[in-house]
């Protein structure tokens, strides 16, 4: 059973989450925030009509490795509030993007996990949830040579050229949500959206919010 989801910013506009939901899409991420101070434009609209429409939600945010960890964190915590009953774990995005192609390079490569695990800890701490990781093997693999420590939070995995399963970061023994194509077409969305599958069964997934994600406890932070 194939349990799919789609994750939006104001790149899908506005999208109709009555069609959306409809369509048969069970869960949806948006994007919440950027960095120290940027709000993703429609995410408060998004963040509302996808739980108006039935379906599981939930927030991720955009990491900058050069700026305050805790800063970051708190940012994304003010701007999704508090989380409610199904809520999915709230995300971390780590990539490299155009825009700011010296960031990750700026950082020494032994502080990279640690900051990335400053951000997730202070998140949990805050929304009484924890968080979850969206990259991929080749981000990792560039950015952060040892994400040991990242691996006891749950994956979602960037994948576009796999079909059956995905390639996930040598760090991980599974995933979690899986990105499997930024060339999307769903009911309600005008753009190309992300698809998304969730690694279990219906029940699974409504239960995450009780269990957060699987995985060990969080990884000491160096001190």
């Amino acid at each position: 059973m194939s349990i799919d989801g789609i994750d939006v910013s104001h790149w899908q506009l506005t999208p109709d989450w009555s069609k959306v939901a409809a369509a048969g899409t069970v869960f949806a991420y948006a994007k919440a925030t950027d960095g120290l101070t940027v709000t993703d434009k429609q995410f408060i609209k998004n963040w509302a009509g996808i739980k108006q429409a039935g379906m599981k939600r939930g927030a991720y945010h955009f990491f900058h490795p050069l700026t305050k960890p805790e800063d970051q964190a708190d940012h994304f915590c003010k701007v999704v509030g508090s989380l409610e009953p199904g809520d999915l774990p709230p995300a971390v995005d780590l990539e490299w993007t155009k825009p700011d192609p010296d960031e990750w390079p700026g950082v020494p490569s032994a502080d990279r996990a640690g900051l990335v695990l400053r951000f997730l800890k202070r998140v949990e701490e805050s929304l009484g949830m924890r968080p979850i990781v969206y990259s991929s093997k080749v981000w990792v693999h560039e950015f952060i040579p040892d994400a040991t420590a990242l691996a006891a939070y749950g994956l979602w995995v960037v994948d576009v050229n796999s079909k059956d399963k995905p390639v996930i970061p040598p760090a991980w023994k599974q995933w979690l949500f899986w990105q499997h194509t930024a060339q999307g077409s769903v009911a309600g969305i005008t753009p190309n959206v992300d698809l998304d599958r969730f690694n279990g069964s219906a029940g699974d997934l409504a239960n995450i919010s009780k269990k957060a994600a699987a995985g060990p406890a969080p990884a000491e932070l160096p001190t």
